[in-house]
């Protein structure tokens, strides 16, 4: 195994946030294909969904690089809250609004980000849809504190219990009814954590000097074989379990690239600012092509409409962005603190499913 010394210090790691524009664009892509607009993105997009397994990791991942020693749970729990509520309550509201047909009570369940606890879709994909991921999300963020003070002495152990009991999801799910099925592989907090405790296990591993050394490059060509390969999988695998040991790969070669100064396409300039809007694009995109759907003949002219949703997507991820995310979450957060990694990489934001992420 490399070791980068008899530990890897703490760095900055801009290649994780150039890569989280990538997969929030998968996700968008996913939903376009979905929505029939194009059959050909189907090609590229039909595996679209493992954009929420790159977060989920990617979390894990970001917070175990980033924790501090003595840091208390509320201090944790503020900051994860100042981080994503800003943007999930500017667009509840605009989806309550504008177009929403659900009662007080589903909608007070999607507010409070606990809607993929319940097996329904008609609640966990409720008003904006991609919100479902969040409610994971606010679910590892309560479990890190107590999961952050495993030592994690045998990281890659962890790491492929892990990844083995990833894949064992779906085979056991086998058993259940279709919609039960696709919420408990797709939806479940308690299940999608177990890739978040993967993306812990990870940045220990980097964080110990243990890792193997495998090449931002071939870790990149891994994944799109399974990406694209996962797709000809059976009944629930392509999900997640298709893919995930390759992602839980390649984010740990991407930060070794930074630590080491290797080639990284993901940490120009334009990688890292579309990275950083990233989160404010997954939040977006869906109202953008739901409101497209409902105003214009999308199907006359489907590669235009495609584009014209990504430019609006784009325009409207720069505004939440800009107008409520930064200032909310200063305000939220309070004095700013030392960054161990780029503010942009310490963001999280998640992101798909069959028809919504």
């Amino acid at each position: 195994m490399q070791n980068h010394g008899a530990e890897a210090k703490p760095g900055r790691l801009p290649s994780l946030t150039g890569m989280r524009f990538i997969a929030a664009f998968v996700v968008f892509g996913f939903h376009i294909s979905s929505a029939g607009l194009w059959p050909y993105l189907d090609i590229g997009f039909r595996q679209g969904a493992t954009g929420v397994s790159f977060f989920f990791i990617l979390s894990g991942f970001v917070l175990t690089w980033s924790a501090r020693p003595g840091t208390g749970a509320p201090a944790v729990w503020r900051r994860r809250a100042a981080k994503i509520f800003p943007n999930h309550v500017a667009t509840w509201l605009f989806v309550l609004v504008a177009a929403a047909a659900v009662s007080p009570a589903t909608a007070l369940v999607n507010l409070s980000l606990i809607q993929a606890w319940f097996p329904a879709e008609s609640v966990y994909f409720s008003l904006n849809t991609p919100a479902w991921s969040l409610s994971c999300e606010m679910a590892f963020y309560l479990a890190f504190p107590l999961l952050i003070k495993w030592q994690m002495r045998s990281p890659w152990l962890i790491a492929s219990a892990t990844a083995i009991a990833i894949m064992a999801v779906p085979a056991i799910a086998l058993t259940m009814p279709g919609p039960i099925e696709y919420w408990f592989v797709f939806v479940f907090p308690p299940v999608r954590a177990l890739e978040f405790v993967l993306g812990m296990a990870m940045a220990r591993v980097v964080q110990q000097g243990k890792w193997i050394g495998l090449g931002l490059w071939p870790a990149s060509a891994l994944f799109v074989a399974a990406y694209v390969g996962s797709g000809y999988l059976p009944a629930s695998f392509p999900y997640v379990a298709g893919t995930v040991v390759p992602l839980a790969l390649l984010i740990p070669a991407a930060a070794v690239a930074d630590l080491t100064g290797r080639p990284s396409p993901w940490r120009s300039k334009p990688m890292v600012w579309l990275g950083t809007v990233s989160f404010a694009f997954y939040m977006v995109h869906q109202i953008v092509i739901r409101v497209s759907e409902k105003l214009l003949d999308v199907h006359a002219f489907p590669l235009v409409a495609a584009l014209g949703m990504f430019v609006v997507s784009m325009l409207g991820a720069w505004l939440l962005y800009r107008l409520v995310e930064v200032p909310a979450e200063r305000f939220l957060k309070g004095a700013p603190r030392p960054a161990l990694v780029t503010p942009a990489s310490a963001r999280t934001a998640p992101p798909a499913d069959r028809r919504a992420a």
